[in-house]
């Protein structure tokens, strides 16, 4: 048994971490704001004596004893983290320091959930973890992108100049069971539009594409990241690289449900990637992971959650 320490466990990914970790033996404390995080989302492992709940900012310095250190605390859709982007580049930059800084003094090892956004609006398709990327400093996403690259940074630093243990991964679009129901992801705006009947709203043309990983699948390669030894640090992307147009998802989606919705297209937003797709060889060949739910099977449960939670809330 470990003793895990998950920041933002009360998140979206956090919960779906904190749950596997539980039942995988280890005890586990969950660390979250509620910025975006719901109680709703661990309240069912509440009774589960080895699982505490802390809460706590992480740009502020927290002080545990732990064996190993998931760093998942940023706020991750673009309408929470340009709601107020001092505070995600304070959430992605301090709270790397701090967990850092914790790992160094307990001498624990520490993940950074990093983000495909690091690669911007790619030149280079898939990406390949060797890519730099193409990001606007001064976008209305840069406070999320250019968080997470420095986020990156910092944990190459502290491994080079002071040993602390570290991993990185680069997270590709996930969803599931848990979104949160306003983050204004286009999973969960589908499937919420989809169900109300309303017309789908799709950005640009609905040509540019994307790589939809199961929440549980990204789950399997945080875990089997973390268990690698210590001469392997990353970054590692973790995603799945099927590839889907907007529009396919939105007609999949309609499809799924039974839907009378029909599609409403919008201007795309400045800085909107065009193009997603991860290259997983590293991870295939480091981790031996890659994904195993597709989209359709990963969609039906997420349809299902959505659905109970409309109904609960009338």
């Amino acid at each position: 048994m470990k003793r895990i320490l998950v920041t933002g466990g009360a998140g979206f990914l956090g919960s779906h971490l904190c749950e596997r970790l539980l039942n995988d033996g280890h005890e586990v404390i969950s660390l979250d704001n509620y910025f975006t995080g719901q109680k709703r989302n661990i309240v069912h492992l509440m009774d589960n004596k080895f699982f505490e709940v802390i809460r706590h900012d992480v740009t502020m310095p927290f002080f545990i004893e732990v064996d190993e250190i998931y760093n998942l605390a940023c706020p991750a859709s673009p309408v929470h983290y340009q709601y107020n982007g001092i505070k995600t580049v304070k959430t992605s930059v301090m709270g790397a320091i701090n967990m850092l800084g914790l790992a160094k003094r307990i001498k624990a090892k520490v993940l950074q959930a990093s983000t495909s956004e690091v690669y911007g609006d790619p030149q280079v398709h898939p990406q390949t973890e060797s890519y730099w990327g193409h990001v606007n400093p001064i976008g209305i996403r840069s406070c999320y992108d250019e968080g997470k690259r420095v986020a990156e940074t910092l944990f190459m630093n502290y491994y080079h100049q002071n040993d602390v243990r570290i991993k990185i991964i680069r997270i590709f679009n996930t969803y599931g069971p848990r979104m949160h129901p306003n983050d204004g992801r286009v999973v969960s705006n589908f499937i919420i539009q989809a169900l109300k009947n309303q017309n789908i709203t799709i950005f640009g043309d609905g040509s540019q594409t994307r790589s939809f990983q199961y929440v549980d699948d990204l789950v399997n390669g945080m875990i089997k990241m973390m268990a690698t030894g210590d001469d392997f640090v990353g970054p590692v992307n973790i995603g799945n690289p099927g590839e889907f147009t907007i529009k396919e998802l939105a007609e999949n989606i309609i499809g799924m449900t039974g839907s009378k919705s029909k599609l409403e297209f919008h201007p795309l937003p400045s800085d909107d990637p065009l193009q997603r797709k991860p290259d997983i060889t590293l991870a295939k060949e480091k981790l031996n992971w890659e994904p195993t739910i597709n989209l359709e099977e990963g969609l039906s449960k997420t349809i299902t959650f959505f659905d109970k939670l409309l109904k609960e809330n009338g």
